[in-house]
């Protein structure tokens, strides 16, 4: 038998939501490969894997701070939800934020070096300082600064942060801010990855192909059939995941793109999105096992 433990059969049912059973046989067929198991599981047509992979929940919160025309997105974790909230935690993180809005560290590492506004503290010193007065592990996880014409979205009190960057001679236009915010709420509601379909890597690109391909292989179909079905799946997934082509989420008889055409030309001028970020609170963070769920999956390969 392929070597792989209850944790990785855990693991690709919290990716594909596919029961424990077809996750145990993919893992056995693709040798204890998670990202091949995911494949096998999609080409059988029962996951959807490239929306649900690594959405795996963590505490904390992401949060957003713009300042004339730069940014920042955050993402900082806590143990708990109920520290999450803590008015303490909530103001280390808005420190945080801004001190990467006046230092621009390049990553983590520098970050933890920075000194904290009006503190005799690094950012490091400030996060162990919190660990004991809150009692639990502190982790500032990711950040993303962008430079630009900016709008952000915060849902759900931290658990989803978005940041739009544009190109506009609208900026201080009246309409202008609803419609960039506007965005911003889609791409945490539409859970966007690309900004259009022209920034899919083409491995990604090549890995739909020949799964869609691989989906289609019994069809009998002729091959020029076959490949214009592909296609056809092909303008799906960029309406799924590439900004531009979404549907947008308050009016569906609109793409963004449209969307941004017309409000363009309401507002007399061009409007340009030119990239995105989206954090979710815990993206790829792997939460305990529980032991019921540990205890069924082993008593299954053990019944091997």
């Amino acid at each position: 038998m392929a070597s792989f433990s209850t944790k990785d059969i855990q693991s690709l049912r919290q990716k594909t939501g596919v029961g424990i059973l077809d996750c145990k046989d993919a893992l056995e067929k693709a040798n204890g490969d998670i990202d091949k198991a995911i494949d096998i599981l999609r080409e059988k047509g029962i996951a959807k894997a490239a929306k649900k992979a690594d959405r795996v929940a963590a505490e904390g919160i992401v949060l957003a701070k713009i300042e004339g025309e730069k940014g920042v997105l955050l993402e900082i974790n806590s143990e708990t939800d109920f520290v999450a909230k803590n008015e303490k935690f909530q103001n280390l993180a808005n420190e945080i934020a801004e001190t990467i809005l006046e230092n621009s560290p390049n990553n983590l590492d520098e970050l933890g070096s920075c000194k904290i506004k009006d503190k005799n503290l690094t950012v490091t010193e400030a996060i162990q300082e919190g660990v004991l007065v809150l009692g639990e592990n502190i982790k500032v996880r990711r950040f993303a600064l962008m430079n630009g014409v900016l709008s952000s979205y915060i849902h759900a009190n931290g658990n989803i942060g978005v940041m739009v960057k544009f190109e506009t001679d609208l900026a201080q236009k009246d309409g202008f801010s609803e419609y960039a915010r506007n965005v911003a709420m889609h791409i945490a509601a539409a859970y966007s990855k690309y900004l259009d379909s022209n920034s899919v890597p083409s491995d990604v690109l090549e890995k739909e192909k020949q799964i869609l391909e691989k989906q289609m292989a019994d069809s009998n179909k002729p091959a020029n059939i076959v490949q214009k079905i592909v296609e056809g799946k092909l303008n799906k997934f960029y309406e799924e995941f590439c900004l531009l082509n979404q549907k947008y989420v308050k009016n569906d008889e609109l793409t963004i793109l449209k969307y941004s055409n017309e409000t363009a030309k309401e507002l007399n001028g061009s409007i340009k999105i030119v990239d995105f970020i989206r954090m979710e609170k815990g993206e790829g963070v792997q939460q305990k096992n529980s032991t019921d769920f540990a205890s069924e999956v082993a008593s299954m390969i053990k019944g091997d």
